[in-house]
């Protein structure tokens, strides 16, 4: 597993000419998981643990000039740490085009409903897509593909 914020690069695939996936979740398994399927699809891949670092390496323009997009958990240091992530991201006017995917087991580990029913419920989220754990590698690719056109 890399350490926080340290990024891959892919060798192959379809993914769109420079485009970053930023990780992040705490869980160091999935981040390695799905940090290995992206790249197999050609992705550059950063992964972070907690949302301060991603927030500051969005901030610090690490993820270069290149188009971003983000998959992140819900539950970390609190139930809703991926939500306010979302909610920092998107209504900043930097970052506010990234789109963010939310992948979580929320509704499996604490019996939340979550499942956005409406595009507004997604835009409450400040979510672009929302995934329950365990994610299907295809699904996800699809839609970080669909997303970063």
């Amino acid at each position: 597993m890399r350490a926080a914020g340290q990024q891959g690069t892919g060798t192959g695939g379809a993914a769109p000419q420079g485009a970053l996936i930023l990780l992040l979740d705490d869980d160091t398994d999935f981040l390695e998981l799905e940090r290995r399927i992206f790249e197999a699809r050609g992705y550059q891949v950063a992964c972070h643990c907690d949302p301060q670092s991603a927030l500051a390496a969005l901030g610090a323009g690490q993820t270069g000039a290149r188009r971003t997009l983000v998959v992140c958990d819900v539950m970390m240091k609190a139930l809703d740490s991926g939500f306010s992530f979302a909610r920092a991201v998107k209504t900043d006017p930097r970052f506010a085009g990234t789109p963010i995917i939310i992948v979580s087991a929320i509704s499996s580990q604490k019996g939340f409903d979550f499942h956005p029913r409406t595009a507004e419920d997604l835009a409450a989220m400040h979510a672009d897509a929302f995934f329950d754990k365990p994610v299907s590698p295809q699904a996800l690719l699809a839609k970080a593909e669909e997303l970063l056109r």
